[in-house]
């Protein structure tokens, strides 16, 4: 009967594993430098995976008092000096997210690593910021094109993390975040509509100050805004011979570029990027 009993527990047993997550890749911080946070209903894993690209600081253009500003805050928090939580905000394709990327290649050998939390995996970030309590590295916890609405509980969750508890987040983690609104929710017009003078002192309603109540607690804002003509050529010419070489650059690829931005109707490091591929592709076949 036992032996009989024993069967069933293993074959039920089985079952039970066939409908349990895959067990993620063994993570080894030495080796690793970046890793996906992923929820599940048992807590969370860190998965390890590959910087999806080789850029550098010194390969973005136009930004550089973003990247001077954001390379002294995490040199500082490398060192175990004060350092700032830091929102970077702006127009799309500015070189928000590049920036970060392009922080991890330049500083990973001095021991940075970076988690990036999708925002629907907020809800686990107290668990996360949990496990990485006792580790002896030191993390960016980054969270890419983050916007809420209102009663999202990712949105309370990193509100939270950030400032809200009563340990608050370890000295070994810092959380950057890039984002299209500076505020990070959505703005209306109802929510000024609420604003009023109390003798000369101008008074937010409470849905403005709960939208600036988030943004607040990042201590580093940097504000990115899209090119000047000049500095979106730059920028073209520059991918151009990081892609091949620079003899590709010549008047009619200038001419290219321009139009290029103004069928797109921006002028970004993400377009100067896509017209450097879509350049040197076709002068290639040529």
């Amino acid at each position: 009967m036992d032996a009989e009993l024993s069967q069933r527990l293993g074959l039920l047993l089985d079952r039970v594993e066939a409908w349990l997550p895959p067990q993620p890749p063994r993570l080894d911080w030495s080796r690793d430098i970046a890793a996906l946070w992923q929820r599940h209903p048992l807590g969370g894993h860190l998965l390890p995976v590959t910087p999806r690209d080789d850029v550098r600081l010194e390969d973005l253009i136009g930004i550089e008092r973003q990247k001077r500003a954001l390379l002294t805050n995490t040199r500082a928090f490398l060192q175990g000096l004060p350092a700032n939580h830091a929102l970077l905000w702006g127009a799309r394709g500015s070189g928000k997210s590049s920036l970060v990327r392009a922080l991890l290649n330049s500083l990973a050998p001095e021991s940075l690593r970076l988690i990036q939390v999708d925002r629907h995996d907020l809800v686990g970030l107290p668990t996360l910021v949990h496990h990485l309590r006792d580790t002896s590295q030191r993390f960016i916890v980054y969270c890419d094109d983050l916007s809420f609405e209102g009663s999202d509980d990712g949105y309370k969750a990193l509100k939270s993390v950030l400032d809200g508890t009563l340990t608050g987040p370890p000295e070994n983690v810092l959380l950057y975040a890039t984002s299209n609104r500076r505020h990070l929710l959505p703005e209306s017009i109802d929510d000024n509509a609420q604003t009023h003078l109390v003798g000369d002192e101008l008074h937010h309603g409470d849905a403005v100050e709960e939208r600036i109540s988030l943004s607040d607690r990042f201590g580093l804002w940097l504000a990115f805004h899209s090119f000047d003509q000049e500095t979106y050529l730059q920028a073209c010419r520059h991918w151009v011979a990081y892609l091949a070489r620079d003899e590709h650059w010549s008047d009619e690829a200038r001419e290219e570029a321009l139009r290029y931005a103004t069928l797109r109707g921006v002028r970004s490091g993400r377009a100067a990027w896509q017209f450097a591929c879509q350049w040197v592709g076709s002068q290639a076949g040529v």
